[in-house]
């Protein structure tokens, strides 16, 4: 079985948790991570940013949820420590996103991102439906 590494932005993440289609991308990337296909690799900065997102009031995500997706990213995940790219990006929170998964590209890893043009134009960024692709041999 292919096992790709990738960082998950903080966007894909919660729309898999919102998302009523079991057929949407971002679902079918979240289920690939407890399949153990894709290795979610994080930072302690990733971290306190998925916490943070996933209790605010206006997603009505249950507590016992977000503890639970928390716990498997930490069960199941790499932790990072990445090297400084100094990469100037749009939105300087989404760095570290960037820079754990260049530190792991010579692994193959990606940055799956629903907002790719936050960050620069590569092929270590991917939209969740490419990621999909990569997992299945179809990219």
């Amino acid at each position: 079985m292919m096992r790709q590494l990738a960082a998950i932005d903080t966007n894909v993440l919660v729309s898999a948790l919102l998302s009523k289609g079991e057929d949407a991308a971002t679902v079918q990337v979240f289920r690939a991570i407890f399949e153990g296909r894709l290795i979610l690799l994080y930072h302690q900065q990733m971290l306190a940013e998925y916490e943070e997102v996933l209790r605010r009031p206006k997603f009505h995500l249950p507590e016992e949820a977000v503890r639970s997706v928390m716990s498997a990213i930490r069960q199941f995940g790499i932790e990072v420590d990445p090297s400084p790219t100094g990469e100037i990006l749009i939105d300087m929170d989404d760095l570290i996103f960037y820079e754990v998964a260049m530190e792991k590209r010579k692994d193959g890893a990606r940055l799956v991102t629903g907002n790719q043009r936050h960050f620069p134009i590569t092929d270590l960024v991917v939209t969740p439906s490419e990621m999909m692709d990569i997992l299945n041999g179809r990219k």
